[in-house]
């Protein structure tokens, strides 16, 4: 199994927020989705997906309406999307992926984290080039040859292809997106979820110690409603060994 998999491996064992902040990030993925291709699900691929990843997390379909609703209003503001870079503690990259109606508020927020961690928030470009922006999918793994589907893949720039319990995961450069979900759908392959995801090329490996004053700085971050994502380069084995 190469990087994808552990990656998914570790972030799927990790602590994740509430229910509810799932529903948050997904409410503003769906006002980004209709801003940008309107709400119609047939004739917008971003917010079918989006719409497939509510129903991943059991978003009730009712909350679902209601938010493509909303966002079809013009009085309705939009997100921007904002990504931040900086450091934590013990030189540990941080990538904070954020959508916010409030930039301003968004910065201070962010910054603020940082500065009580004893992390450091960087320019633009300082530390994103440290993760490889990846795509993926999860279909339903009944009746898939496993085999046949990766040959077939390979085309599309697919890097890795992994069947766990939750289904068969697809992961690919970012850029591949739309051209797989395309070939899926039109394969009546049932998408399960799908997304982005930002893949360290190499983590680090800290001491238990030390990865507790990082945790702090994640812990912060990922509890802030502006904030979608939230990716580093700790090596997520690192132990109470020496790093």
């Amino acid at each position: 199994m190469g990087r994808a998999f552990e990656f998914r491996k570790a972030r799927k064992m990790k602590r994740w927020s509430a229910m509810s902040k799932a529903f948050t990030r997904i409410g503003k993925d769906i006002v980004m989705a209709v801003k940008e291709g309107g709400p119609d699900p047939d004739a917008n691929s971003r917010l079918r997906a989006v719409i497939q990843n509510a129903k991943s997390v059991n978003m009730p379909k009712d909350n679902i309406e209601r938010a493509i609703k909303r966002a079809s209003d013009k009085s309705q503001g939009d997100y921007k999307e904002v990504i931040f870079e900086g450091y934590a503690p013990h030189g540990i990259a941080i990538l904070v992926e954020t959508a916010t109606d409030n930039n301003t508020r968004t910065v201070a927020n962010v910054r603020s984290y940082f500065n009580k961690c004893d992390g450091s928030l960087g320019t633009s470009g300082s530390v994103v080039f440290m993760f490889d922006h990846v795509c993926n999918f999860r279909i339903n793994a009944e009746g898939i040859d496993m085999e046949e589907l990766e040959l077939e893949l390979i085309d599309f720039g697919v890097e890795e292809i992994f069947e766990d319990e939750d289904g068969v995961l697809i992961y690919a450069p970012f850029e591949s997106f739309g051209a797989i979900q395309t070939y899926l759908e039109e394969r009546s392959l049932e998408i399960l979820s799908s997304g982005f995801e930002r893949i360290p090329q190499v983590t680090k490996k800290i001491t238990a110690e030390q990865a507790s004053d990082v945790e702090k700085l994640l812990e912060k971050l990922e509890e802030d409603d502006d904030v979608q994502n939230v990716y580093h380069t700790m090596d997520e084995a690192s132990s109470g060994e020496d790093a």
